[in-house]
């Protein structure tokens, strides 16, 4: 993650991505982890996939309305 910082508002941090503020904190540690997380999560999602077996399927099939469900 570049593009990102985390702001002091009083006694709360704010954890921005550009411009935008997406969560607050009441712990610096806290918003940190989150981005380190993120980061983490995003390396991985850009990864090749590992052999066959590692590719996800989507189930297509209707989810039923429950209120119609007898």
């Amino acid at each position: 993650m570049k593009n990102y910082s985390i702001v002091r508002i009083g006694n709360e941090y704010i954890v921005q991505a550009g411009e935008k503020s997406v969560l607050k904190f009441a712990s610096r540690r806290r918003a940190a982890k989150l981005v380190t997380d993120a980061a983490e999560l995003l390396e991985q999602q850009s990864a090749p996939p590992v052999g066959d077996d590692a590719s996800i399927s989507c189930d297509l099939k209707p989810i039923p309305d429950p209120s119609e469900v007898p």
